[in-house]
C-alpha cells in the first residue's frame, strides 16, 4: 500500500463522530499504535476520534474465521492507538466507504468486526445506515450498578447501570448534561474490577417520551460528539428504567438518541436484537506521507 505518492486514506463521520479511514484490502500495512495516534492527532495528523482499517476478512487473522460470513474486517483502533472490539458509527462509516469504493451496493450485506458479525443495510442514494448491533448483555440487577464521578462535580457522584454492547459501558441518568463537566478526563467508575480494560460512559437526560440526549466519554478518545456502541446502551438502560423488556415480553421498543453532533434512533425488536439507523459521510479522501507510516 504504500508507495513514493503515499498512502491513501479518507475521512468520514456519523454525527460528527470522525474518523480517519485507510484502505488496506491485503492485510499489508502494520499499523502501529504510535502510528495511528499520530494519524488520529487534530493538529499533527489528519484528526479523529478513532481509524478503521479495511481488510478483507480473509487477509486478518482475527477474523478469517468470519470470512466465510462477511468478506470486509473493520480493523478499528481508537484514536489513542489501543484496540477495540466495536464501534457503532465507525462500522456505519465502514460501509458507507464499501459503497463509495464499488465493493457493496446499497442494500443488505455483513461486516465482520472483533464483537463478531453485524448486519446492515445502506439506503439507495445515500440516505442512513441501518446496523444490526447484536443483543446487548445487561448484568443481572445486584451486578448491574457501578458508581461514577467527574472532575469539577464537587464529589458529586451518579449510579450508572452496567451494559455490554461488543464493548463495555456505563449508563448515568442526570438532571442536566452540563453536570458531567468538561470530561476531559476519564471518570471514575467504583468498583475498579468492573471494568479491568476501561468503559465507555455516558451521561443521559430525558428529553420526551422515549426519547433522551447523551454526552459521552469514550475510553481511549475523550468526549466525542456521538457514540454508536453508547447511544445503543443509553437506549436499553432506558428501556429497563421503564419497564421495557422486548426480549421477555415480545414488545420492540423504539427510542430516539440525541447527541451532541445529531440524533441516532435505537430499536431493541422482540428478539433481543438492537438495530440503530443513522447517517455517515465520506467528507474528504487524499494521500498520507509515508514518513508518518514507517
Amino acid at each position: 500500500m504504500t508507495s513514493a505518492q503515499g498512502v491513501p486514506f479518507l475521512k468520514g463521520h456519523g454525527t460528527e463522530n470522525d474518523f480517519v479511514i485507510i484502505p488496506d484490502p491485503d492485510g499489508t500495512l502494520d499499523l502501529s499504535p504510535e502510528a495511528v495516534a499520530r494519524l488520529c492527532d487534530r493538529r499533527a495528523g489528519i484528526g479523529g476520534d478513532g481509524l478503521l482499517r479495511v481488510v478483507r476478512s480473509a487477509a486478518h487473522p482475527e477474523a478469517r474465521a468470519m470470512a466465510a460470513e462477511a468478506e470486509w474486517f473493520m480493523d478499528y483502533r481508537n484514536g489513542d492507538g489501543s484496540i477495540a472490539e466495536m464501534c457503532g458509527n465507525g462500522v456505519r462509516v465502514f460501509a458507507r466507504y464499501l459503497e463509495h469504493a464499488g465493493l457493496v451496493e446499497p442494500g443488505d450485506f455483513a461486516v465482520a468486526t472483533r464483537a463478531g458479525v453485524r448486519t446492515l443495510h445502506l439506503a439507495k442514494d445515500g440516505g442512513d445506515v441501518t446496523v444490526g448491533m447484536g443483543k446487548a448483555e445487561v448484568p443481572e440487577d445486584s451486578e448491574s450498578e457501578v458508581t461514577v464521578g467527574v472532575d469539577g462535580a464537587d464529589g458529586r457522584t451518579w449510579s450508572a447501570r452496567r451494559i455490554g454492547m461488543g464493548n463495555p459501558h456505563a449508563v448515568a441518568f442526570v438532571e442536566d448534561l452540563a453536570d458531567a463537566g468538561k470530561l476531559y478526563e476519564a471518570p471514575d467508575v467504583t468498583p475498579v474490577s468492573a471494568f479491568p480494560d476501561g468503559v465507555n460512559v455516558e451521561f443521559v437526560v430525558d428529553r420526551g417520551p422515549r426519547h433522551v440526549a447523551m454526552r459521552v466519554h469514550e475510553r481511549g478518545a475523550g468526549e466525542t460528539r456521538s457514540c454508536g456502541t453508547g447511544a445503543c446502551a443509553v437506549m436499553v438502560a432506558t428501556a429497563r428504567r421503564d419497564g421495557a423488556r422486548p426480549g421477555r415480553d415480545g414488545l420492540p421498543a423504539t427510542y430516539t438518541v440525541d447527541v451532541p453532533g445529531g440524533r441516532l434512533v435505537i430499536t431493541e425488536r422482540a428478539d433481543g436484537e438492537i438495530e440503530m439507523t443513522g447517517p455517515a459521510v465520506i467528507v474528504a479522501e487524499g494521500r498520507i506521507d509515508s514518513s508518518l507510516l514507517p
